[in-house]
């Protein structure tokens, strides 16, 4: 084995990366129906809507990563800025 070899891990295959995509979608996917069987103490009605905080959590991380990529134009500087 040569050094290259050695520096491979787990995480560095496609079939790995595909496995653990696809459980975190499952996993996804089971907490979002888990979400009709309990009974919910909101404190605001909204909360009440069934899968509202998945819901919430993905717009919300859309928006964050839509608002990166405005600030990415507004604060990135040419590439010898500091020449």
């Amino acid at each position: 084995m040569t050094q290259q070899q050695d520096k491979y891990t787990w995480f560095d295959k496609p079939a790995n990366v595909k496995k653990i995509i696809v459980a975190l979608c499952v996993v996804c996917a089971l907490l979002f129906i888990a979400d009709f069987f309990y009974h919910k103490h909101a404190h605001f009605g909204i909360e009440k809507v069934f899968g509202f905080y998945a819901i919430y959590g993905f717009v919300m991380c859309v928006l964050l990563v839509l608002a990166a990529k405005v600030m990415r134009v507004l604060l990135m500087r040419d590439e010898d800025y500091y020449d």
